[in-house]
């Protein structure tokens, strides 16, 4: 059986399996059916979020081990609970001091039985390896080497020693490992291994091998077949060879027992392939229908247009969402992600040497090709199958375009040839393609959440993982069709607001969302404040927005999130080539402004907002609880939950005084599990148009003639057009209770109709459930 919802804690040393037993009863009191643990697998000592695995074979020690792990699910168990556990696939943690299997290819090289367990390519450079964790170039940091029990120490690092090494000199010792020690700056353009996106602490793993897919999958499978574990959360499938191959080997290895989602984020349109052997998403999908839906599209206009004339020329590209876009994926591909595409040129360029028909093509035509059709990728990466449905004939003339001889121009086809497999399926063809994928996954991920989504700033509760920045609102009826569809296509797909990954937590974004609907009061805002100076308009508009969000002066949690907004976008600084005194300059506006100052109390009109701020995180929270799919609540947002960037959004999880949000999450949970037919599989989804003046301000359905679900959206334009008036709701036939008071009643049918006033008299969203 599916979960009928989920609650995610985020599993650290100071919040392991012990104090996650400890909260089982809260919990299960709020009426979830399944617990989601952040990675629970061994991970470098301290690690605070789990994902940079180190042993596969074990569970956690810091967490308590798999005794405690055990412990946790029985007392779950005692609970009515199940568990789902977050599984990282692609990457493990490239620190040679605590991942067993990177140890042993650094010490036996490309003969050792781990070696099959990295892409790395031992044919570029001298045939070694590098690893790019010096501080600073090698003969800076010489005299710090050590030699010690069979191993290479500096500045608290361990690298295994190749054997019969360690009594040469050390210049010799240096030379004959099978590793070539390097300063870090060399990661961006030497990097020879595939990592996770652009960090080089995380190197990535190949479980599309048999061996390796046993090897790393064997402690989770005993979980799954001891019943410890009932759910997977897939971590960042994108980053795999063949996404389609490992799920339909993990769905083989866990015998179809467990309820597996995927963390795949689906641009515009784009669908889940359909051979996936998966439930679904892991709710990014969701989380942009979401938050769109509560979002006034004329209002976003306007606010855009406001940004672009109060930020000009700090805004990058005049503030227009297509070209700061395309300008952050150039800048990406050519950067941060240079080692990648070398690699992709390495590949193509041995491809083209043992074809005669090949040989011509020149290294550079290949990398500009390479270049030119991954930022034409409209979405995160092509598949096995559909893949000439995202590398289309346009884009291929699009990159031509970039050529100045027409002849050198077909190096594009023959990339995007290789890239869909249409040109061989040697070993190098299908390491192309796979690369190819891999690494247009992590340009679209650095590019878009992490680079340009920092640098376009008119609306930032649109700039969220899965989000548009460019239409931040869908329309009630893009709304309902999403809906129908993963009803019938995928009805136990996860659904999330918050995550560990949301920039901000919903609460945030709700805040922000609002200024959508009243452009001007945001433009007054800004006027009030402008007496405090900023570095510049980019970095004032996003902070103060920011803290608007935010709803509470904190600079100890505002200065790190706007810093950390500031090296992301790369405009003035960023993480490796940081600007000390730009850095400093924000820092200082920052705690003296959005750190100090109340803005949602600076006057009147702000003030008047928090009605709507709290109509739309409300209308939002019971919309993800009731709609189709598993809805997730990440810990703490079962109450006010504001949250930046990470690591400010990955807190230990604490249990908190319960408000209005705790109720209404308690009454929808515990409808979901009374009926969990009327929700999952076998559930329906119906629509219900209001019908008056307001009707565009009701957002309505109903599921499987149990539930319905009646919300308010953009409140404060109903409020300026004068109210819901004579607009009403017709309900499904039959008597309807208030879920969340417990008195009031309704009646359904064709031939009585419910005054919305009356409906929301006494709160901005309604749950009704069916009387018996």
């Amino acid at each position: 059986m599916p979960p009928t919802s989920t609650y995610r804690l985020q599993l650290q040393p100071e919040f392991p399996f012990a104090a996650a037993e400890r909260a089982v009863p809260y919990l299960a009191g709020l009426g979830v059916s399944h617990l989601h643990l952040s990675p629970v697998l061994e991970a470098v000592p301290g690690s605070t979020h789990g994902y940079d695995v180190t042993d596969h074979r074990s569970v956690r020690g810091e967490l308590g081990g798999e005794e405690g792990l055990r412990a946790l699910a029985a007392t779950a168990r005692a609970h009515g609970l199940g568990l789902v556990v977050d599984l990282v696939p692609n990457h493990m943690a490239a620190s040679p001091r605590h991942n067993h299997a990177l140890r042993a290819v650094l010490r036996e090289g490309p003969d050792s039985p781990y070696a099959r367990w990295f892409d790395i390519d031992w044919r570029a450079g001298d045939g070694r390896v590098l690893l790019p964790v010096l501080p600073a170039r090698l003969p800076e940091v010489r005299d710090r080497f050590r030699v010690s029990g069979g191993s290479l120490h500096l500045d608290g690092q361990e690298f295994p020693l190749r054997a019969g090494t360690e009594g040469l000199p050390l210049d010799e010792l240096l030379d004959a490992q099978w590793y070539r020690l390097g300063w870090w700056r060399l990661a961006r353009t030497e990097l020879d291994y595939r990592r996770f996106f652009t960090i080089s602490d995380l190197i990535g793993v190949r479980v599309e091998d048999p061996e390796v897919f046993a090897a790393s999958h064997a402690k989770i499978v005993e979980l799954v077949a001891d019943g410890v574990v009932e759910g997977l959360r897939i971590d960042h499938p994108d980053g795999l060879a063949d996404p389609q191959g490992y799920l339909e080997d993990l769905a083989a290895a866990t015998g179809g027992r467990c309820w597996t989602v995927v963390e795949k984020i689906l641009t515009g349109q784009e669908t889940l392939p359909a051979g996936w052997p998966v439930a679904g998403t892991t709710g990014y999908d969701a989380l942009r229908q979401l938050d769109g839906v509560f979002t006034d599209p004329v209002g976003a206009g306007e606010l855009a247009d406001v940004y672009r004339e109060s930020v000009g020329k700090a805004a990058d590209r005049g503030g227009h969402w297509e070209a700061t876009a395309r300008r952050a994926a150039y800048e990406v591909v050519g950067h941060d992600l240079a080692a990648e595409t070398a690699a992709l040129t390495r590949i193509a360029g041995r491809i083209c040497a043992a074809d005669p028909a090949l040989r011509d093509h020149a290294p550079w035509a290949l990398r500009t090709a390479i270049r030119e059709l991954l930022v034409r990728v409209p979405v995160y990466r092509p598949y096995r199958t559909g893949g000439e449905e995202v590398l289309t004939p346009e884009a291929a003339r699009g990159a031509k375009a970039a050529f100045a001889v027409p002849e050198e121009a077909a190096a594009v086809d023959l990339v995007r040839d290789l890239a869909l497999g249409a040109r061989g399926d040697g070993p190098e063809h299908r390491a192309f393609r796979a690369r190819f994928a891999q690494t247009s996954s992590a340009l679209r991920a650095k590019s878009v959440e992490d680079t340009a989504f920092y640098r376009y700033t008119p609306l930032l509760s649109a700039n969220e993982v899965g989000g548009d920045a460019g239409r931040p609102a869908v329309p009630v009826d893009e709304f309902h069709a999403y809906c129908l569809r993963i009803a019938r296509d995928w009805p136990d797909t996860g659904t999330v607001l918050s995550t560990h990954d949301t920039k901000r937590s919903a609460d945030v974004r709700a805040a922000i969302a609002v200024l959508a609907q009243c452009p001007e009061v945001w433009a007054d805002l800004l006027a009030e404040v402008a007496g405090v100076p900023a570095p510049d308009a980019h970095v004032a508009w996003t902070a103060w927005q920011t803290a608007f969000g935010f709803g509470a002066p904190d600079p100890d949690r505002l200065v790190p999130a706007i810093l950390k907004s500031v090296r992301e976008a790369g405009l003035r600084t960023s993480w490796t080539e940081p600007d000390a005194a730009y850095e400093r300059a924000v820092a200082e506006f920052a705690a003296a402004g959005p750190g100090r100052i109340p803005l949602r109390a600076a006057s009147e009109a702000a003030f008047a907002l928090e009605p709507h701020i709290r109509a739309h995180a409300l209308g939002a929270a019971l919309a993800q609880l009731t709609m189709p799919g598993v809805p997730e609540l990440y810990q703490n947002t079962e109450r006010e939950y504001r949250a930046l960037v990470d690591p400010d959004n990955r807190a230990p999880f604490t249990v908190g005084p319960e408000d209005e949000r705790t109720a209404l999450v308690r009454a929808a949970l515990r409808l979901r599990r009374a009926h969990p037919e009327a929700f999952g599989a076998a559930g329906t989804y119906v629509p219900l148009p209001a019908e008056g003046p307001a009707a565009a301000h009701c957002l309505a359905f109903a599921r499987s003639g149990r539930v319905v679900t009646a919300v308010t959206r953009l409140s404060l334009r109903l409020a300026q057009a004068g109210g819901w008036q004579d607009t009403e709701l017709v309900l499904p036939e039959g008597r309807w209770a208030d879920a969340l008071d417990g008195v009031r009643e309704f009646t359904g049918g064709s031939a009585t109709e419910v005054k919305l006033a009356e409906l929301f008299a006494e709160r901005p969203v309604a749950l009704l459930a069916r009387v018996e």
